[in-house]
């Protein structure tokens, strides 16, 4: 295997609350066995009480200790002095007129991100960010234009998650199965702020309480990870995590995607099909989804349509045509509808399922691109952030 990637900017652990206690929400069932070990819990016992505790964080929803009535009283109590079960704050809750849902968080250190709830036909996909900011400076992305200040912990990924489900009323009634069917919250799609396999290990344990079938229990299948194409961590993402895969791909040749998407520079388009190539043979995963956003002269050829076709020989493959999302200052202007439709056409007469998203959320500026926090539009400095949280 090869060692994962690195970058400049590393996770910041989560501050911890007076007197040092420890934020139970994102460590892995390893890590909280451990912890309760380190607290006096015979290793005996260990395991069950493993068990008890993540049904009440992950399949009741539960936040207080005292609420956990199947845990001895005495035990409850030293629960509460050594753990804290906290989740991001919402600073601010935005719906738009077709019911997309943007939520405002912050994080520690005052950092903000933003979540994007999106509603369909009685389900909904959550949009969840991995980063503060992005490292990737995409030129059409409204978020790449946020610098990245640091990466998300696996409790403030998983955090996301279960304060939609809060905002959602979905947690279970007490007493009641764990039925995924029929839910508010059916998908999570990790295509909010940042790269997520720039923060590998703790997205991967953050979709590992995700999927985990004796608490939120969404299956592999219900979860899409997106890259812009970090070629060392698409294994490592099928051996590791096994979701389905999204590739922000964008552009047919390497000067337009150079420019599009800069990772290309490091990881070309014919390095990035090879490495796509294995993902479904490793993670027994479906079609991989190739995300092409639409820019009216840039991209939007049938040539580009061609070679398109071309370069998905041998990838099972759908590609979602997105129509660009515009922001204030953006350099280009979304394709025609008529342009759209006819690249669609020569997709979909080679065999390739070419869906035209829909835009969603673009009221409140939370539609695919546009996720920018509010820490970084007001300009605050990583000095000015950092001095405030007293970091």
């Amino acid at each position: 295997m090869k060692a994962p990637v690195t970058q400049d900017v590393h996770t910041i652990p989560r501050k911890l609350p007076e007197g040092g206690k420890i934020n139970l929400i994102g460590l892995t069932r390893d890590a909280l066995r451990e912890a309760l070990i380190a607290i006096g819990t015979p290793e005996k016992q260990a395991k069950m009480r493993t068990n008890q505790l993540w049904q009440w964080l992950y399949h009741w929803g539960v936040r207080d200790f005292a609420l956990m009535t199947n845990l001895a009283k005495d035990f409850r109590v030293t629960l509460a002095e050594h753990f804290v079960i906290e989740l991001p704050e919402v600073v601010t809750r935005q719906v738009s007129e077709d019911g997309t849902r943007k939520y405002l968080v912050r994080i520690a250190g005052g950092h903000e991100v933003e979540v994007v709830y999106i509603p369909e036909d009685g389900r909904g996909t959550l949009c969840v960010s991995s980063q503060v900011g992005c490292t990737l400076t995409c030129s059409f992305c409204h978020t790449g234009t946020q610098k990245l200040v640091r990466n998300l912990t696996a409790g403030e990924i998983i955090g996301q998650v279960m304060l939609a489900r809060d905002d959602l009323g979905e947690w279970p009634e007490k007493g009641a199965a764990n039925d995924p069917t029929g839910r508010l919250l059916s998908n999570i799609v990790l295509m909010g702020m940042g790269e997520p396999l720039y923060n590998f290990e703790n997205v991967r344990d953050a979709m590992k309480i995700a999927m985990d079938g004796e608490g939120i229990a969404l299956g592999r299948r219900r979860i899409t990870l997106s890259t812009s194409g970090v070629v060392p961590e698409i294994a490592r993402t099928a051996q590791e995590i096994g979701c389905l895969l999204a590739v922000s791909f964008h552009a047919t040749t390497d000067a337009v995607r150079d420019v599009l998407v800069p990772i290309n520079k490091r990881w070309n388009i014919a390095t990035l099909m090879d490495a796509l190539r294995e993902y479904p043979k490793v993670s027994n995963s479906e079609r991989i989804t190739f995300e092409y956003v639409m820019l009216h002269g840039v991209n939007d050829s049938d040539e580009d349509a061609h070679r398109l076709v071309a370069l998905l020989q041998g990838v099972p493959a759908k590609v979602n045509l997105i129509p660009f999302n515009e922001w204030p200052g953006a350099p280009y202007t979304r394709s025609s509808n008529n342009r759209i439709r006819a690249f669609a056409t020569i997709l979909m007469e080679a065999g390739y399922a070419s869906p035209i998203r829909t835009p969603r959320g673009e009221d409140i500026m939370a539609a695919c691109g546009q996720l920018k926090s509010a820490t970084e539009r007001s300009r605050k400095s990583r000095a000015q952030i950092a001095a405030e949280a007293g970091l």
